[in-house]
């Protein structure tokens, strides 16, 4: 099909992001051009980042049987045999069977799909290199190029023993050991999941703590799992050199800021992205940046330049594939005026892939108590109530509510344990609706379920509130 060099939006990134604001404005009758560097469509979310660490974790999790073993039977049969080959197939599989999905949905909405590096002549016109050059004009032009993994001078990244996450994912075997620089969601989910299968993993951070985002009970509890897994946590510590020896069965020498020396089969470099920006040529369009190579946009995701938008992690905060899929649909509302989202959701669930799965919506107890709320908490554990006792109690999870004391309005929500990541989304209505503990309370769950752990939950939180707590169950 002959492609139309003039269109009403394009958009440059195949990502999350650019995928949903092209169908989207395509949806609405627009003339629409996607260019992607890549031959394979998706993006990071599809290729290097979400989708492939997420099918890793849930590999591990079938082959290491973190939490059936010593429940059903003994045997750790199937980690002892698995090879590197099987724990990546259905990592591949998925991002194959995503990509195929990204591309059939821009066919499906007749967006004009370019191969090649965008880059800006001006405002309006963007140069395609690829097999073949081109030039096209936008009335419009969305930028979701996405961000690219830190790698540090000082770092002497090779791509085979010493990754950064993108590189990670080309490795062709398991590391004997592995030392992950960054305590970060991309390095703790990236630890966990080679310590369930089995790897010896070191964890280095150059702060007191994981996550620091994160509810300070949940933290700690998430620390308590990783080490109990066998990880080891270096904390205020940074590597200073790097020996890589010539014989390649031989292990690299890490120098620590404490003065101890580290010996590790490889490293992963997990500690800050930047916006993939480089050779976009921003400056011949006007556009301002920011720190870490992001895009400067408004609340309504629009550049200094009027015409020319920026969405996903290229923008910075909150970086994540759900949120960044509604700014770029946010962003084709503005444009076009649909009337039908003009806004992303201020709250928002966070999830973190890690063995045990980590979740949140909300505030913390530390954020509450900062804002100068009176707040309490009410604590459910996954070993105590009907379901978790079915599952086995190894699985060390459980649920904890910050409220206000007063009013008992759901302020947060925080969960540690299996599916956290799924079980959360009741949490965030509970959080964008201000409901309250009575409301769980009158909540009719399937039974046995592991919702059953909001309302057990809200049961403490009375007891805590009133005084009166009978089970007072604690998180230790």
């Amino acid at each position: 099909m002959q492609k139309n060099n003039s269109y009403d939006l394009i958009v440059i990134g195949s990502g999350p992001a650019g995928e949903k604001a092209a169908v989207k404005a395509a949806y609405f009758g627009k003339k629409v051009a996607l260019i992607e560097k890549s031959p394979n469509a998706g993006g990071a979310g599809v290729q290097t980042g979400t989708l492939p660490s997420k099918a890793l974790k849930e590999t591990a999790l079938y082959f290491s049987r973190v939490y059936e073993k010593q429940i059903f039977e003994q045997s750790e049969k199937r980690l002892h045999n698995t090879k590197y080959e099987q724990f990546i197939y259905r990592r591949d599989i998925a991002k194959k069977d995503m990509q195929t999905e990204v591309e059939f949905n821009l066919q499906r909405h007749k967006v004009d799909v370019y191969t090649g590096f965008g880059s800006f002549i001006d405002s309006h016109h963007i140069h395609i290199k690829g097999d073949k050059d081109s030039t096209i004009n936008g009335e419009y032009i969305l930028i979701a190029t996405g961000s690219y993994p830190a790698n540090p001078p000082e770092i002497p990244f090779d791509g085979i023993r010493i990754h950064d996450s993108d590189t990670i994912l080309k490795i062709k075997r398991f590391p004997k050991s592995l030392c992950v620089i960054g305590a970060g969601v991309i390095g703790c989910e990236y630890a966990t999941i080679y310590a369930a299968m089995g790897v010896k993993v070191f964890l280095i951070n150059n702060r007191d703590k994981i996550l620091p985002f994160l509810d300070a009970d949940i933290a700690n509890a998430l620390i308590s799992q990783m080490t109990g897994q066998g990880v080891e946590i270096l904390f205020n510590t940074s590597i200073l050199k790097y020996v890589t020896p010539k014989n390649k069965t031989e292990l690299l020498k890490l120098s620590l800021r404490t003065g101890e020396e580290l010996e590790t089969d490889m490293v992963l470099y997990a500690a800050g992205r930047s916006g993939n920006i480089a050779g976009l040529n921003c400056e011949k369009a006007g556009v301002l940046t920011g720190p870490r190579e992001t895009i400067l946009v408004n609340l309504n995701f629009q550049t200094n330049i009027n015409h020319i938008y920026a969405v996903g992690d290229v923008i910075g905060f909150p970086a994540l594939a759900s949120t960044s899929m509604d700014q770029g649909r946010v962003a084709i509302a503005h444009m076009y005026d649909t009337k039908d989202f003009d806004s992303v959701q201020k709250i928002f669930p966070y999830g973190i892939y890690t063995v045990p799965e980590v979740s949140m919506v909300g505030m913390t107890e530390e954020d509450a108590k900062n804002k100068g709320i009176t707040c309490n908490t009410g604590i459910s554990k996954v070993k105590d109530i009907a379901r978790g006792k079915i599952q086995g109690s190894p699985d060390k999870g459980f649920l904890k509510l910050v409220f206000d004391n007063e009013s008992k309005v759901i302020l947060g929500v925080h969960i540690i344990g299996r599916i956290a990541s799924e079980l959360i989304h009741y949490g965030m209505t509970l959080v964008q609706d201000k409901k309250t503990l009575d409301h769980i309370i009158a909540t009719v769950f399937n039974y046995p379920t592991f919702h059953d752990l909001y309302k057990y939950a809200a049961y403490d939180g009375l007891g805590n509130r009133s005084g009166k707590n009978i089970k007072n169950p604690s998180v230790k």
